[in-house]
């Protein structure tokens, strides 16, 4: 005899596999059912905050999964799973071992972060951040994590106000225009109501009053539009479905703030969506026609996204008719099949193509956009604002002038466009015409421009124009240029101070530099440098004011700071890059004509797999491994020796090698923080870290563990791109 508990969740996994019956293509019922009952032993102990079971949520979860998102059963296990490593004992070994690679990874990318930082922030968006990492390997992970939102949405009662208002926020803001992104029609709708519920919850109530009891009168009222078109259709032989349709309660509230009127100054509240029962989209503008004839049409209300579809797929004609009593309807008019990518999106073409690892255009477009916004965000806010800037702008669709389409947010200008081609076509833009006409570089495209940008190899961006672009690409390539080029100018900077300074038989130390630059209204020594390469001061007068300062002193001297800088860098070397003698990794290496022999690498130029090596054989018979253009190696006596034998990487070598960088920058709050998590993002193990600063410039050394030179050059372009660092290099023991 069961138990009431152990009958409830019987009845739980039969609703769950019932949907699979009726939802999936094909399952493995013995899996779903371990996953299930392995799912209720983790939680069994833990309780939600409205004091029901937390079982019930990661089953709610799965059933939203299989009613909106119906993909397949590892999506089903992987949802059933989705907290049982964040809130139980079980690890992502245990999962692997039982359930395999797939349900681990997707568990595994639904796992919160751990509390490495303390800033909330700075949490969340790392959390974002690992999803979409996660998402490019398995676009599963995001789809469920859309489900897991939405039953926390329905159940967000239970919370306390303030925690109710920041997930309401956080939902209304990021997982709604994400789930829009993604093609999800009812869930982004469901997001948004449920949202405004907790942010304003008077106006919530007001507006479901409002439409319960105007109902009636808008069913009569689109009753009376609807005849005549369905009269229309069987006319013509067309099979369809019509049905009318209010706005959601989010879109009447958004356009109520937009305009500034009340309920009833709202005339657009109607909708009518025509599905048409067709394999040609042909037939949804022949079902157009028709309609046209009967109702006139608001031309400047048509949207044809039959012929160029969404980002996200979304395909439908969209238009607005004047009804009686002059009266605006809105008209969606789509096949069956865009019906279904239209309320499914992503999952449709997981359908339709059965796996995403088919090509895919817009699966493709969701993976390059998330590959793109992660490679050129370089820190937290960075990230969050990419991620909020390419959710939900309207779309706009700009030409080359060979007559390829670029799909834009609205409002982007001729920057963002010639970015969009390449970057340095956007790098060394001076101008651009708009069909045909030349206009400035802040113009607004509008849908349909023909834009043709023009380059000069001299251009440079401007501080302003990351002002007026619009796309997280342009801006973020933007600023890269910019303190790129700040970099370089303070690098110009030092050289020429050092090459005045080196000239007179006095010493200049960095304090005297810095009380020079705050007299004169400067920032800090790297302000100093950058204005001495623009000619804003002059070197000959400052050497002056400083040896005048000097007799002054009454022949006082001070440290000299370039003496001092190169020693705190050998001291530095000294005590952050070990003497790496790894001889134990002998898979990594291929010594011609030997085999089972000792060796180890050079400490002096620290070789990764992919650097050019060559092989010294030492005087105890061992093979060192050095840079082929190690200082040690290319001295001409021993070039000419026998000492020297060819070497090369083993292929298919998982081992870890440890490498070295120079990093140089200005001083400022959280800098070692910046850079640690650039770091961790590229998932590199840090050995050691090393910032010295003085006088607003820091000086330091990494080191880390890498694969190859490949992931070693890719982490230096990295932090390159972090602003205040000036210059990043690899760094030997020379």
């Amino acid at each position: 005899m069961l138990t009431q508990i152990e009958e409830d969740h019987y009845i739980k996994l039969n609703e769950i596999l019932e949907l699979c019956r009726t939802k999936l293509l094909r399952y493995d019922e013995n899996l779903i059912k371990k996953a299930f009952f392995l799912c209720y032993r983790a939680h069994s102990q833990d309780r939600r905050a409205s004091g029901e079971p937390f079982f019930y949520h990661p089953v709610e979860v799965t059933k939203i999964l299989l009613t909106e998102i119906p993909l397949d059963d590892i999506s089903v296990v992987a949802a059933l799973l989705h907290d049982v490593v964040e809130d139980t004992d079980y690890t992502i070994e245990d999962l692997r071992d039982e359930f395999g690679e797939e349900v681990a990874g997707i568990v595994a990318g639904l796992t919160k972060i751990s509390g490495i930082f303390d800033n909330r922030e700075i949490k969340e968006a790392e959390t974002f951040r690992k999803m979409l990492l996660s998402m490019i390997h398995d676009i599963r992970v995001i789809l469920i994590k859309f489900c897991d939102r939405l039953h926390n949405m329905r159940t967000l009662d239970a919370l306390p106000a303030h925690r109710q208002m920041r997930i309401a926020i956080e939902t209304r803001d990021i997982y709604a225009p994400f789930a829009h992104r993604f093609g999800l029609g009812r869930i982004k709708v469901e997001l948004e109501n449920l949202s405004l519920k907790y942010i304003d919850r008077e106006a919530f109530d007001y507006l479901i009053e409002q439409l319960k009891m105007t109902r009636k009168e808008r069913e009569d009222y689109l009753e009376k539009v609807m005849m005549p078109i369905r009269s229309v259709l069987r006319a013509h032989q067309f099979q369809y479905d019509i049905t009318g349709r209010p706005k959601h309660i989010y879109s009447i509230y958004k356009k109520m703030r937009t305009r500034q009127k009340s309920f009833d100054e709202i005339f657009d509240l109607y909708g009518i969506r025509i599905i048409i029962d067709s394999e040609s989209p042909s037939d949804c503008f022949a079902a157009y026609g028709h309609i046209t004839q009967i109702f006139p049409p608001v031309p400047e209300r048509f949207k044809d996204y039959v012929s160029v579809p969404k980002n996200n797929g979304y395909q439908s004609l969209h238009t607005t008719i004047i009804g009686p009593l002059g009266k605006m309807i809105e008209v969606q008019i789509r096949t069956k099949q865009m019906h279904e990518f239209a309320e499914t999106g992503v999952a449709a073409h997981w359908r339709y193509k059965e796996k995403v690892s088919k090509r895919d255009v817009v699966i493709d477009q969701l993976l390059k956009w998330a590959r793109e916004l992660i490679e050129e965000s370089d820190t937290a806010a960075s990230f969050m604002e990419g991620f909020k800037l390419n959710l939900y702008q309207d779309e706009i669709y700009i030409f080359t002038p060979r007559g390829d389409m670029k799909v834009m947010p609205r409002n982007a200008t001729p920057i963002d466009f010639a970015f969009e081609i390449h970057t340095e076509v956007g790098t060394h833009c001076i101008g651009a015409k708009v069909n045909g006409k030349i206009v400035s570089l802040n113009t607004r495209l509008k849908s349909g421009d023909q834009v043709e940008i023009i380059t000069s190899k001299n251009q440079r961006p401007k501080p302003d124009w990351d002002k007026y672009a619009v796309t997280h690409k342009a801006k973020a390539k933007i600023r890269q240029a910019i303190n790129e080029e700040r970099r370089k100018q303070i690098e110009e900077g030092k050289s020429i101070w050092n090459k005045l300074a080196s000239k007179t038989k006095t010493i200049i130390s960095e304090s005297d530099i810095v009380k020079f630059s705050r007299k004169h209204g400067i920032n800090t020594p790297a302000d100093f440098f950058k204005a001495l390469a623009n000619q804003q001061v002059n070197g000959d007068d400052i050497i002056k004011a400083f040896l005048n300062k000097k007799h002054e002193k009454n022949g006082k001297t001070e440290v000299d700071i370039n003496k001092d800088y190169n020693q705190f860098l050998a001291d530095a070397r000294d005590a952050v890059l070990p003497d790496i003698k790894e001889t134990s990794k002998k898979s990594a290496i291929v010594v011609e004509g030997l085999e089972n022999i000792n060796y180890s690498y050079g400490k002096c130029c620290n070789p990764v797999p992919g650097d050019d090596i060559i092989g010294f054989v030492t005087a105890s018979g061992s093979i060192r491994i050095h840079r082929r253009n190690c200082k040690n190696i290319t001295n001409e006596k021993i070039m000419k020796s026998e000492k020297l034998v060819n070497v090369s990487w083993q292929k298919g070598s998982s081992d870890q090698f440890m490498a070295g960088v120079h990093i140089k920058g200005e001083d400022r709050i959280g800098i070692t923080n910046t850079i640690t998590q650039v770091i961790l993002k590229s998932d590199i193990n840090i050995r050691g870290i090393s910032l010295n600063a003085k006088d607003g410039l820091f000086d330091g050394h990494l080191v880390v563990f890498v694969k190859n030179v490949m992931v070693l050059n890719k982490l230096v372009e990295k932090l390159k791109r972090v602003s205040g660092v000036f210059s990043v290099e690899r760094f030997t023991n020379d």
